[in-house]
């Protein structure tokens, strides 16, 4: 019998199987209120034609007011801030500017190195981290720009942060002496609706890759669980206070098509085949899963959407049977909501990984962390990471301090809750989620609305 045949058609109600004591018992789906936030992912017009200098200016002017505050708080208010045209007539004296970095890396990836390689010079081997130790970190404003050194390690900031550093400019040489620097970091808006008291779930899954050969029964069984059709009945009344499935990107693909030794084309039928076949297992695995809780679906890296961020949601047409239901909600990567007074942001883990391609911050955690320290999802786009020419916004500006923040596609599963600092020194707790690839460990991340906590939940089968 299937699946879907022995569950209730009723949305928000899990039924389950009867036991040996009791009769069967039905639970109610705890009631969800939801605001999406991701409207300014949303690309209403496409203009490729503007120049991306405009993002970077406009993610300046958008940070320096909340970096002065900052500065002056940390400082003093009697430092004064200078923008780099007046260092000449600070005469050597401590002052705070405020600019983008840049990281100079002769060993960062360029076209004009890629058609050298075409003109049959030497090969470059092939990389997976740019940083050598003759890395140059630069300060740009909006007219000038100047070398800084000190104790502002190169290695750990990445082009695209807008920072404010403490210094003074040296008499030769024309370099700034960093002495201390600070971020934007991101401040705390209060919701509309206070956090539940009760115990209320989200739960996030990363990476199904179900063109890459995922183990559907481990898909299943996740499927079974959410819908009250696996485990005991304090499993089934648990799983009942699961409100919302952030599903965070690559649920087709997880990887980029192979085409090696074979014609071209026929790797290509046999790609898009393979493509097809996956979209069709999702649309049936979301399918049987709106028809008990709500679930937003983000694309990832190589799903079947843009690949410039932000990424577009996928499109319905693609889900026959599942976009039937009002709880399918296709989404925008990044994506941030509200969920029971939860503010929830993430992405599907590009900004992360291309951080960690450029820098020596090697632990995707600590990653995560300092963007929310830098204020910024993805700071590394446009220079390194591919997005749209925003011109009169950036939208990867973090404007509010979220409760959850998360990055799909890593390796393990990581977590951990951080104290941050608002600008008047009110705490305000972050968890950090990184989620893995549940086609590769059958694990999802579940996390409680009322307290912040995080634990996972495995689906492994292990062989008998």
């Amino acid at each position: 019998m299937k699946l879907e045949d022995s569950m209730s058609r009723k949305y928000g109600v899990l039924n389950c199987p009867p036991t040996e004591d009791s009769a069967a018992i039905c639970h109610k789906r705890v009631d969800c209120e939801y605001v999406d936030l991701s409207q300014i992912f949303r690309q209403q017009s496409k203009d490729f034609s503007k120049q991306f200098a405009h993002i970077y200016a406009v993610r300046l002017s958008s940070l320096r007011d909340p970096l002065v505050k900052r500065a002056s708080a940390k400082w003093g208010s009697d430092v004064k801030v200078c923008r780099l045209v007046e260092l000449e007539k600070a005469e050597g004296e401590k002052c705070v500017i405020i600019g983008t970095l840049f990281l100079d890396q002769r060993l960062k990836p360029s076209i004009l190195k890629d058609i050298s390689e075409e003109a049959q010079l030497i090969p470059q081997p092939i990389r997976t981290n740019f940083v050598s130790d003759t890395d140059t970190l630069i300060l740009e404003d909006e007219l000038q720009r100047i070398v800084l050194h000190g104790s502002l390690d190169v290695h750990k900031v990445v082009t695209g942060v807008v920072c404010a550093v403490l210094g003074k400019e040296e008499a030769e040489g024309g370099k700034f002496l960093v002495e201390d620097w600070c971020f934007a970091g991101v401040e705390t808006i209060p919701p509309l609706i206070s956090p539940p008291k009760d115990d209320q779930f989200v739960v996030l899954v990363s990476c199904l890759d179900l063109a890459g050969g995922t183990d559907l029964l481990s898909t299943q069984l996740l499927i079974d669980w959410l819908s009250g059709m696996l485990g005991e009945p304090a499993d089934q009344e648990r799983a009942a206070k699961v409100v919302r499935v952030i599903l965070a990107g690559n649920s087709v693909r997880s990887d980029v098509e192979k085409k090696e030794d074979k014609v071209t084309k026929t790797t290509t039928i046999e790609s898009s085949s393979s493509s097809l076949s996956a979209v069709k297992l999702l649309d049936g695995f979301l399918n049987q899963l709106v028809q008990f809780v709500d679930v937003d679906i983000m694309p990832g890296e190589f799903d079947p959407t843009n690949h410039t961020l932000p990424q577009q949601p996928l499109h319905y047409c693609m889900f026959p049977n599942a976009s039937r239901f009002k709880s399918l909600h296709g989404v925008t990567n990044p994506y941030s909501c509200l969920v029971n007074g939860r503010r929830i942001t993430g992405t599907s883990g590009q900004p992360v990984m291309d951080i960690i391609r450029f820098t020596r911050m090697s632990d995707p955690l600590d990653t995560l962390h300092q963007t929310l320290e830098w204020g910024h999802l993805s700071p590394t786009s446009p220079d390194t990471l591919p997005c749209y020419p925003f011109y009169e916004r950036d939208p990867f500006i973090l404007e509010a301090r979220p409760d959850v923040y998360f990055a799909g596609n890593q390796e393990t599963f990581q977590t951990k809750l951080v104290e941050t600092l608002n600008g008047d020194g009110e705490v305000h707790k972050v968890r950090l989620i990184c989620l893995p690839s549940f086609a590769k460990t059958a694990t999802c991340a579940v996390v409680n609305l009322a307290n912040l906590d995080c634990h996972t939940m495995n689906f492994e089968v292990g062989m008998q």
